[in-house]
């Protein structure tokens, strides 16, 4: 708490403003899960964009269907999000986080189509927003997706050179081993 007092008293007004409006758009999103209140803190021409699946919507119309059928009702319960930075300039924030969640609803907005499998998923997260005119005007949202599907058995990870949880975990430990694919390559190009 201390440390986020001290970042907050090294922040410009502006830089505070537009970290208070994040601040309350992801308080109605995950806190109260107020579609209403969730547009409220958005300009209306707005939009989201996740990415990865391309989910999302522009303007207020698709945003309010998008959070009321597709994004709030379809966080699982144990919905963690785990700051590691946040970079704030005079119109645009970068928040990155480790999102972390166990599979127990479907969740259209990041998983279409796939039912719940019941399995512990962890992984970096980083959105981008822009404001605008006081208000949140876009967010863009990456998250690696094949990390995703690997945790949750949809990917068989040991042909192709992609990760599952170890990258939430090297992004919360920098300390941890590096280059193990690159390894793994070499050891089967010997084989």
């Amino acid at each position: 708490m201390d440390e986020q007092r001290s970042t907050e008293a090294r922040l410009s007004s502006g830089q505070q403003t537009l970290n208070g409006l994040w601040e309350e758009h992801l308080r109605q999103e995950f806190t109260t899960q107020d579609t209403a209140a969730t547009l409220e803190t958005m300009v209306p021409d707005a939009y989201v964009n996740h990415v990865p699946v391309l989910t999302g919507g522009v303007g207020q119309e698709q945003l309010r269907e998008f959070y009321s059928r597709h994004f709030i009702p379809r966080m699982p319960p144990d919905t963690a999000i785990v700051p590691v930075s946040r970079t704030i300039g005079a119109e645009r924030l970068v928040d990155e986080m480790i999102f972390r969640f166990t599979h127990t609803i479907e969740m259209d907005w990041m998983l279409p189509g796939i039912a719940p499998t019941g399995k512990r998923v962890e992984c970096p997260l980083v959105v981008i927003v822009q404001f605008r005119e006081g208000k949140l005007s876009n967010e863009h949202i990456y998250w690696d997706q094949a990390s995703v599907l690997v945790q949750l058995g949809l990917l068989d990870a040991e042909n192709l050179p992609v990760a599952g949880v170890e990258t939430a975990r090297k992004l919360a430990d920098p300390s941890l081993p590096s280059n193990h694919l690159i390894e793994r390559a070499k050891a089967g190009r010997r084989s």
